[in-house]
């Protein structure tokens, strides 16, 4: 069975009608990238997996434990790096104190901020707070991760730290799905790619078999891949 089953998932706002009987699997150490161009309904597929957001219809099945990542970085700006990070996994989790500021510190070396733990959000750059928002999802021992357009918020020039991040963890086989716009990463780092528009999957398959499809919507949307 697959790690993320959806099946037939719908959800309207209103008249609006943003997921149209979207079905999809993930696998274990799969990581899978959903684009399509703004309003496709990315981000409420992402939003009603993660429970932010309740479906009309259809089933999710995940058993598992998940972290998401937002594309804001979220982090309470009155709690240090450290309390950001740590909160979570010793109130929710109820695990030993000890062990989960030790693993924290560990993730932040990886992430290299070892020297940040004592600093408050607002004392870090765009990049620095959206490793920190990976180091906290990562210190939940997730399943599978979820980030939504992880890099949107942030200057061209630390996007590419950001990814960095998320290419070596998909290199550890962490399983994660993400919705990004940054196409030649998600080519580069995907087992598998969904292209989403209107509501609907419109084309679905590895990054050779998507990149190259016939399909006019995506070559439209993929215009620069083609020239």
């Amino acid at each position: 069975m697959s790690l993320l089953e959806i099946k037939n998932l719908k959800k309207s706002f209103d008249d609006n009608v943003v997921l149209k009987d979207i079905s999809l699997n993930v696998e274990k150490g799969e990581v899978l990238s959903i684009i399509g161009p703004s309003g496709s309904g990315k981000s409420t597929l992402l939003r009603c997996i993660t429970n932010l957001e309740k479906e009309d219809s259809g089933e999710i099945n995940f058993d598992g434990t998940f972290g998401l990542v937002f594309q804001n970085f979220n982090l309470f700006p009155h709690h240090s790096v450290m309390k950001n990070i740590t909160n979570a996994p010793i109130k929710v989790q109820k695990r030993d104190k000890d062990e989960v500021f030790a693993s924290a510190r560990e993730l932040l070396k990886k992430m290299g901020l070892s020297e940040k733990e004592n600093a408050y959000p607002c004392e870090l750059s765009g990049g620095q707070q959206q490793r920190v928002s990976i180091a906290r999802a990562l210190a939940m021992n997730p399943d599978i991760l979820f980030f939504d357009e992880p890099t949107s918020a942030l200057d061209p020039e630390l996007t590419g730290e950001i990814l960095k991040v998320i290419k070596d963890l998909a290199a550890e086989n962490m399983t994660m799905v993400i919705v990004t716009h940054e196409m030649a990463f998600a080519k580069n780092v995907s087992d598998k790619i969904i292209f989403m528009d209107d509501g609907v999957i419109v084309v679905e398959g590895t990054p050779e078999e998507v990149f190259a499809s016939d399909n006019e919507r995506m070559k439209s949307f993929l215009g620069k891949f083609y020239d």
